[in-house]
């Protein structure tokens, strides 16, 4: 993701680091920075806060941490451990998902609220901030993408495929949301062959879906890029992908 200094800024789940690439970099001069974070932390989730910092979750642990662009790190302890995705909302906030069926809110100066989702098994995955001054998130475990005000209200909108499992979610340059999806489309020597798909949804709940051609490489995170296309990862498939909007 863009952070607030105009540089790339990522997690590395096993190594426990946030990394750094200017966009400046090239294949052959990375100019990587990379930031440790300590204890076993596995950052994963990260978003550009609105204080000028970068906030990440630590799915291992039990934390939410803030780095500055320095890489000066500031931790601050959470009820629930295994957080997952994080964004800013709409109303200054840093909101972000359990995978235990829950979404948290925290504020800069470490304020935490848990709200439950229903059936607590759902399993939140991605969370953007949307168009319409709501949060949407995605249910990989119960196949649906939901709504939620800033006041904790859902609205859940089912997927046509029951067996979908969507991830990523972000809000496209069209004013939709965007997903990743991936479903389990048959069964080869006992093993789950998924179909990778890239949802569309409007913020009055229609949604419509692309097929990705690569079979079983699993749609993952997704984010609108600078020239306004779609860009998204391949879990299996080690690729990253690009979707130009109809």
């Amino acid at each position: 993701m863009t952070g607030p200094d105009g540089a790339l800024w990522f997690t590395e789940f096993t190594a426990k680091k946030i990394g750094r690439i200017p966009t400046t970099a090239t294949v052959e001069n990375l100019k990587l920075t990379e930031f440790a974070i300590p204890g076993s932390t596995g950052p994963l989730g990260i978003t550009t806060g609105p204080d000028g910092a970068l906030w990440f979750t630590e799915a291992v642990g039990d934390k939410i941490g803030r780095i500055t662009t320095t890489g000066e790190v500031t931790e601050f302890r959470i009820p629930t451990a295994s957080s997952g995705a994080i964004a800013t909302g709409p109303d200054g906030a840093l909101w972000f998902t359990y995978f235990r069926g829950k979404v948290g809110r925290m504020t800069t100066t470490g304020a935490v609220t848990e709200l439950t989702i229903s059936p607590e098994n759902s399993s939140p995955g991605g969370i953007t901030s949307g168009p319409d001054g709501a949060l949407w998130f995605t249910e990989s475990v119960s196949g649906k993408i939901v709504r939620m005000t800033t006041d904790g209200e859902m609205t859940e909108f089912a997927l046509p495929n029951p067996d979908a499992q969507p991830w990523g979610i972000a809000t496209g340059p069209d004013g939709a949301l965007w997903f990743t999806e991936a479903s389990c489309v048959r069964q080869q020597a006992s093993r789950c062959i998924v179909g990778n798909r890239i949802g569309r949804i409007t913020t009055s709940g229609s949604v419509t879906e692309f097929a990705i051609t690569s079979d079983g490489s699993e749609t993952h995170s997704i984010t609108t890029g600078p020239d306004g296309a779609l860009w998204f990862t391949e879990y299996y498939g080690s690729r990253i992908g690009r979707l130009v909007l109809p």
